[in-house]
């Protein structure tokens, strides 16, 4: 097994469809929409094994003070394998020069995004508007 990375903006919907239904994402339900959206985000870093994608981090940004990592995602069967970490590391690389990067963590992987640098807000809360359960 070799993992690429790379950036790009271009999947097609079963790509997409199967990496956000591996970890149980309702969005991946929604894989013409993710479509669009992929080429939406300013920034997209992927991981793959050959031809299957097997990870995915997009941000979208100001152009200059605050970047916001929307999705970070890894298929399960390549946990452990520092593919998250990798993925997040390029975001970094990315707007090292940005005053803020946001990410908004679900509680159980909020030590992960620990210790990549991030930092648990004391005062504030992340809010929704959504149709998706998850």
């Amino acid at each position: 097994m070799h993992i690429t990375y790379k950036d790009t903006h271009d999947f097609s919907a079963e790509e997409l469809q199967d990496l956000f239904l591996s970890v149980e994402w309702s969005s991946g339900h929604y894989p013409e929409k993710l479509v669009i959206a992929m080429k939406n985000f300013k920034t997209v870093y992927t991981a793959w094994d050959g031809d299957k994608l097997i990870g995915l981090i997009c941000a979208m940004d100001d152009g200059i003070m605050t970047a916001y990592i929307h999705y970070l995602l890894v298929n399960p069967a390549y946990h452990n394998m520092k593919i998250g970490k990798t993925l997040v590391e390029k975001m970094k690389e990315k707007y090292a020069e940005y005053l803020r990067i946001v990410i908004v963590a679900y509680n159980d992987e909020a030590g992960f995004y620990e210790s990549c640098g991030f930092k648990k807000a004391d005062d504030s809360s992340a809010m929704f508007i959504t149709e998706l359960w998850t």
